[in-house]
C-alpha cells in the first residue's frame, strides 16, 4: 500500500520530443507537452502548478490512477466467493473508484518512442481475492489545457457496443448496440456532433472494445484528433472497455497557470474493465486471486496530420 510518509514530487520524462511530469502522489500526470503542426509546443492535460491541490482533493480525479475498482458499484455492494461486501457509498447511491485485502500496485509510466508514452499498470492482491480495475484518468485537451471545450474535437472510438446506464449511472447489464445512436463514433466524428441527444451532461458511458486491430497486444480503442493544431492522440489497450468521459462535472476549477476549467473542458478515455462488473456475471471477470496479477497496459501515440 502507498506510503503516506512519501513526499509528493514531480517527475520529468523528457525525450526532446515530448515532455511529460508526474508525481509520486497518486501517479498522477500533471503535465503533458507535445508539438502540433507548426512544432508549437502545448500541455495538453488539464491540471495544476503544484502538488498541493491534488492532495487536498482540489481535482475531480484529474490526470490520476483510480482504483481498486474504478468507476461505479451498484450500492457499495458486492459478494466474492460467499462473502459480503459493502464499499463506503461515496457517490450516493453508489462506490465510486473504490476495495477487499491488501494490493500492492505499480504503474510505470515510459516514452518508448519520439512521442508515444506507455503505461503498465500491475497489481497483486496480497491475502484475499479482490476486484481490481484500475483507470487512467487525465482530462485531455489536445488544443492545451487552457484552450476552452473539447467539443470540436474529433474522435473515433473502436466500440461497437456501449454498456447502458440507469439513472444512477450504473450498467443494466445489456450490452447495446451504437448504431444509428448519437453513442457512434465507429467512424470519426466530432465530439459535439449529438452530444445534446445524449440523457444527462454528456458523455460519461463505458465502450465495448470490439473491433479494433491488434498491435503487439494491445487493441486500437480510440484515436482523439484536434482540428485547428492537427494533433492526434491514438490509444491502444488490452483492457475490455473504455470510460468515454466529456468532462461534465468540471465546474470552474482554476488550473495551471490560473486557467480556469469549466464543463467539457477536457476529455477522457479511461481504458477499464466494465463498470460494476462485479455484480454483473455476463461482463468480463475483474476478480484477481491471490497468486495472480492484474495487467492493464495503455499506449499513448501523438502525432499530427
Amino acid at each position: 500500500m502507498a506510503d503516506h510518509t512519501l513526499k509528493p514530487e514531480v517527475f520529468e520524462l523528457n525525450n526532446g520530443s515530448m515532455q511529460v511530469k508526474i508525481t509520486n502522489y497518486g501517479a498522477i500526470i500533471t503535465s503533458l507537452s507535445v508539438p502540433d503542426k507548426h512544432g508549437n509546443w502545448a500541455d495538453v492535460v488539464l491540471g495544476f502548478d503544484s502538488v498541493e491541490p491534488y492532495v487536498k482533493g482540489a481535482a475531480p480525479f484529474f490526470g490520476c490512477i483510480v482504483g481498486r475498482v474504478a468507476n461505479r458499484i451498484k450500492d457499495g455492494k458486492f459478494s466474492l466467493d460467499g462473502v459480503e461486501y459493502t464499499l463506503p457509498i461515496n457517490k450516493p447511491p453508489n462506490s465510486l473508484h473504490g476495495y477487499p485485502g491488501d494490493v500492492s500496485v505499480m504503474a510505470t509510466y515510459t516514452l518508448t518512442s519520439s512521442t508515444t508514452m506507455r503505461l503498465d499498470m500491475e497489481a497483486v492482491p496480497e491475502n484475499k481475492p479482490t476486484p481490481i480495475s484500475l483507470a487512467q484518468h487525465t482530462y485531455w485537451n489536445l488544443a492545451g489545457h487552457h484552450s476552452g471545450n473539447i467539443l470540436d474535437h474529433s474522435i473515433q472510438i473502436w466500440g461497437s457496443h456501449i454498456t447502458p446506464v440507469d439513472q444512477n449511472t450504473v450498467p443494466t447489464g445489456e450490452i447495446m448496440p451504437v448504431k444509428g445512436t448519437p453513442f457512434d463514433f465507429t467512424t470519426e466524428k466530432k465530439i459535439g456532433a449529438s452530444i445534446n441527444e445524449v440523457p444527462g451532461l454528456g458523455y460519461d458511458h463505458n465502450y465495448v472494445l470490439d473491433c479494433g486491430e491488434e498491435k503487439s497486444g494491445l487493441k486500437h480503442a480510440a484515436k482523439l484528433k484536434e482540428p485547428s493544431t492537427s494533433r492526434v492522440l491514438n490509444l491502444w489497450t488490452n483492457a475490455p472497455g473504455m470510460q468515454f468521459y466529456t468532462g461534465n462535472y468540471v465546474n470552474g476549477v482554476v488550473g495551471k497557470g490560473g486557467a480556469v476549467y469549466g464543463k467539457h473542458s477536457g476529455v477522457c478515455l479511461e481504458t477499464q474493465g466494465f463498470p460494476n462488473a462485479i455484480n454483473q456475471p455476463n461482463f468480463p471477470s475483474v476478480v484477481v486471486r491471490p497468486g495472480e496479477s492484474y495487467q492493464h497496459t495503455m499506449l499513448f501515440e501523438f502525432s499530427v496530420e
